[in-house]
């Protein structure tokens, strides 16, 4: 197990020479209040560990920790045909996977954008878009028909209630998504009717979180693998627990499942500390909270997943053209003041700007908001830009941290899966140096005992792989949910 990378650049402290006193001022205001300092991230673990078994406890708490009825570690040598859905914040993904044993597999799939209005259309609309987008694949797929019912995996990347592996009853649309009729529903037998409707012969058999497919998926490949992790549109993450350790299934499993058994949880911690308790809040992310469809909610993920951070930078830099007036001066702010205008690659492409002038900046500000920037407001804006990445990453580890100390991980593969783990800058950087810092290991360490690596395709093999264990526990007689 190895460090990912060089430690973290330094930022270009020593170039804001031309910006001017008052915009300086007010930099050093937004250094301080975007800061997360060690301790303070030791603060938000002891805490986050704590409502952790909140969640597993008969009573409950903010974080739902959703028991995921996949009760066995695959193999590796798993193997069979499987079709599998990931319906995720902005693409639904279509995937054949054939597991080929000796922690193999092979994949094919397609993407279909999911239109702008779906996140607020009507239930029927969304589950005959799935069906038609099924229907598409099977048939390119499959040119001269499909003879044979093909098993579905569906990851629904959303919190949902299990009882048993092929149902998810919606506890609540997270991610922006707000379709009514949905929630508190099993969405199992709502995809399954639009099925019908276009006439192919698919039978969902497992319904999945993308996060416990990730760690199931991670684990067919990597023994090692103990936690399965999302840093994308939403923040969460998956693991192992044991039955004994879950008090909320004392006296409700059937009698065939011992109580050492494993049990993956999803655990939903985008809501970790909706109380309030530890999060150092701004008051931007207050304003993103109140103006969001479910203020309240969400809490931690509304601070450092993927979805919420162009967002902060637009509102960050609106105060400061509108209510401080230091930034873009007699400019067109229209664009500027429409909500989530600016998506996650925004402040990413602000990273990586090469260029001394930041030239790159310039232009996407010129072709995104029509706005003009001087060559010192672009300067500040990569600084704020990184102090929002930078925060980020050091919040999102605390939910790694927290489930290795509660289970007592000394070393762990940690599978990571989604957008901002892949693409922004410096994120993995900042990420192994942020769980440095928590666990306080020795400058001289020459190896973490715990990183995180990437992620094999939960949406897709981990699928696979759950319904192909499902399928063994059911041929042997074995139960895969709740007493009846």
């Amino acid at each position: 197990m190895v460090h990912l990378g060089p430690k973290p650049p330094q930022h270009r402290k020593g170039t804001f020479t031309d910006v001017s006193p008052e915009l300086l001022k007010k930099l050093a205001v937004l250094e301080k209040e975007f800061t997360v300092d060690g301790a303070t991230l030791r603060k938000i673990v002891d805490h986050f560990i704590t409502e952790l078994d909140k969640g597993l406890s008969k009573t409950g708490g903010n974080i739902p920790m959703i028991p995921g009825w996949v009760m066995e570690y695959p193999t590796g040598e798993e193997t069979g045909d499987y079709l599998a859905i990931d319906l995720g914040g902005t693409n639904l993904r279509v995937v054949l996977v054939k597991l080929l044993g000796g922690r193999k597999f092979d994949t094919t799939q397609s993407k279909f954008a999911l239109p702008e209005h779906m996140r607020l259309a009507k239930s029927e609309e969304l589950w005959a878009f799935i069906a038609e987008c099924l229907k598409k694949f099977v048939e390119e797929v499959f040119p001269e028909g499909c003879k044979e019912v093909l098993p579905l995996g569906f990851t629904f990347s959303y919190p949902a209630s299990q009882d048993r592996i092929n149902e998810g009853v919606l506890q609540r649309w997270t991610k922006g998504w707000a379709i009514e009729g949905v929630e508190g529903k099993d969405v199992v037998p709502m995809l399954q009717e639009a099925i019908k409707k276009v006439d192919v012969p698919i039978e969902v058999v497992a319904l999945i979180n993308d996060t416990t497919g990730t760690l199931v998926a991670s684990r067919y490949t990597d023994p090692e693998a103990k936690l399965g992790l999302i840093f994308g549109t939403g923040v969460n993450g998956a693991y192992y627990d044991i039955v004994k350790d879950i008090p909320k299934l004392e006296g409700k499993l059937e009698d065939d499942i011992p109580i050492e058994s494993p049990m993956t949880i999803n655990c939903e911690y985008g809501a970790f500390d909706n109380e309030l308790v530890v999060l150092p809040r701004t008051k931007y992310d207050i304003q993103i909270d109140e103006e969001s469809p479910r203020p309240g909610q969400q809490s931690f993920e509304k601070m450092n997943s993927g979805y919420y951070l162009g967002e902060i930078l637009r509102i960050v830099l609106l105060d400061l053209a509108e209510n401080e007036k230091i930034i873009f001066k007699d400019q067109d702010l229209s664009k500027l003041k429409k909500p989530y205008i600016l998506d996650t690659s925004f402040p990413a492409r602000i990273e990586e700007d090469p260029f001394e002038n930041l030239s790159d900046v310039a232009e996407l500000f010129q072709d995104v908001l029509g706005i003009q920037t001087t060559i010192p407001e672009r300067k500040v804006i990569r600084r704020i830009a990184e102090l929002i990445g930078e925060r980020s990453a050091r919040l999102s580890v605390c939910g790694i941290a927290a489930i290795c100390k509660k289970r007592g991980y000394k070393t762990a593969h940690c599978a990571a899966d989604g957008s901002v783990y892949e693409k922004y800058p410096d994120f993995k950087i900042r990420a192994a140096k942020s769980l440095r810092d928590i666990f306080e290991w020795p400058d001289d360490l020459k190896e973490d005992p715990i990183v995180i690596v990437p992620a094999e395709d939960g949406s897709g093999v981990g699928a696979a792989v759950i319904a192909a264990l499902t399928e063994k526990r059911l041929k042997e007689g074995k139960s895969v949910g709740l007493k009846a």
